[in-house]
């Protein structure tokens, strides 16, 4: 049997189950492929479990993959009402673990194993020649031990859940950062459940100018109006939160503009302290406290609180990717050719024109970022995007080449978008001024999909 025949027998390895993950898998055994997914969690939908509690922005219409929804429907299950907002924890239960256990999925996921690493069988990244001729070779740790799986192809959507932006200003841990760990509350904490004894009562900075940011600050102001001893203080880096308050009534999806008008009535009631062009420069541990070192515009400022919500974004892991040939933008940390249309020193717009393996493609042959991960670090990822980036790749893959060039996408409008002058977001990056007006950046307006109302903001998705 030649290298190519045994490299074509083997599955293709998707990294991660949650919703790009699993349509990965519907589109691939629907081509004729098959898959095997590899998930670090102990579930379906592990990483999306752990904001179980929040709403999404978009109703269930958007949120649920063609390949996947055929899939499903064979099998007698019955669609959520279409215009109805579920909650991360409704996404896992109604949608992700009944497509996980139809029979065309079931014994093709492998959960609690944790990719490391990925590779080509034999041969180090130096290696050129006949390197396509290769297998990946995809190692992962289960119940402690490392697992080593063949593959023809591999579509990492692992996400970036696990890998939270740094309160500091430059990109690295504010000093005292690590030290802090025990009083920070992580990007979408559950104030009013699991959370709540940790900040009842307390004071609770909330870091960040996203949705993560106006999602906790809500919960909060709720939190709040039972304990009235709650206080709430919100950092923001940039210098206006026009950009949070977002579209308002002229937002395509009802739920997100309503969060940014209510946390806008929160600042103006004064049930939660906005500083504005304030950075975290330093934490240090105080008894069963914590001291804020903020550099303001007023000069250095220090404040005590009991605990801080960081919704600085996130970031990929790559380092599991180190011995692959990969295409990256250096800044963004996405693929080379998507990272211009997704840029937020370029682009406000909360999309990007629907694209495939002809974006997403690298030097190294049938590998894929996909999903979340593949905005790197940039903005506001949807999850529409996501499944289409998965039909294309599973077409490519099966050699139909003119359906994986062929991308559509139809999404609503956010009533927000800007090509105008720069201003600093609260992740430190640079963004477009939404009070200066402008057009979509030449691209259509249709926005988030898919994203919970505390993961849209900048540095994240699902």
């Amino acid at each position: 049997m030649s290298s190519a025949t045994a490299t074509s027998s083997l599955p293709v390895v998707v990294i991660g189950a949650g919703p790009v993950g699993l349509a990965a898998a519907a589109h691939l055994v629907e081509r004729g492929l098959e898959p095997l997914v590899l998930e670090a969690g102990e579930e379906v939908g592990a990483a999306v479990s752990q904001w179980s509690h929040v709403r999404l922005f978009s109703p269930w219409r958007y949120n649920i993959d063609a390949a996947a929804r055929r899939l499903l429907t064979a099998e007698g299950w019955t669609e959520p009402a279409p215009k109805r907002l579920p909650t991360g924890g409704e996404l896992v239960e109604e949608y992700l673990a009944p497509l996980a256990q139809t029979r065309a999925l079931a014994g093709r996921i492998v959960t609690g194993a944790r990719v490391v690493a990925v590779s080509r069988e034999g041969l180090d990244k130096t290696h050129s020649r006949g390197r396509g001729d290769h297998p990946f070779l995809v190692r992962a740790v289960v119940a402690g031990r490392a697992v080593d799986h063949g593959a023809r192809a591999v579509v990492d959507t692992s996400g970036t859940w696990t890998q939270t932006n740094p309160l500091g200003t430059a990109g690295l841990p504010a000093p005292g950062e690590v030290e802090a760990a025990p009083f920070l509350l992580g990007p979408l904490p559950d104030v009013l459940g699991r959370e709540r004894q940790r900040v009842a009562g307390k004071h609770v900075v909330v870091v960040g100018a996203g949705h993560s940011a106006a999602n906790t600050l809500l919960s909060l102001v709720r939190l709040r109006r039972s304990e009235p001893a709650t206080r709430v203080t919100w950092l923001v880096r940039g210098a206006s939160v026009a950009r949070t308050y977002g579209g308002g009534d002229a937002d395509g999806l009802p739920a997100r503009g309503m969060l940014g008008s209510e946390v806008r009535q929160a600042v103006e009631a004064g049930e939660v302290e906005l500083w504005l062009s304030s950075a975290v420069t330093a934490l240090q541990p105080a008894g069963d406290r914590v001291e804020l070192v903020v550099a303001t515009p007023d000069g250095e400022r220090r404040v005590t609180v009991d605990a801080v919500a960081g919704a600085t974004g996130f970031r990929p892991d790559l380092a599991m990717l180190r011995e692959l040939r990969l295409d990256l933008d250096p800044g963004v940390e996405a693929p080379s050719r998507l990272a211009p249309l997704i840029d937020p020193e370029l682009h406000s717009c909360g999309t990007v024109p629907a694209h495939g393996t002809d974006v997403l493609s690298h030097p190294e042959q049938d590998f894929y970022i996909a999903g979340m991960k593949s905005y790197g670090r940039a903005p506001t990822f949807l999850l529409a995007t996501g499944y289409e980036q998965v039909r294309s790749i599973a077409a490519h893959l099966a050699g139909d080449a003119a359906a994986a060039s062929t991308v559509q996408l139809e999404l609503p409008e956010t009533g927000v978008c800007s090509t105008a002058e720069p201003v600093i977001d609260a992740d430190g990056s640079a963004i477009l001024n939404p009070e200066t007006g402008g057009g979509c950046c030449g691209a259509p307006e249709p926005q988030l999909i898919g994203i919970p109302t505390g993961l849209a903001h900048g540095r994240s998705a699902l």
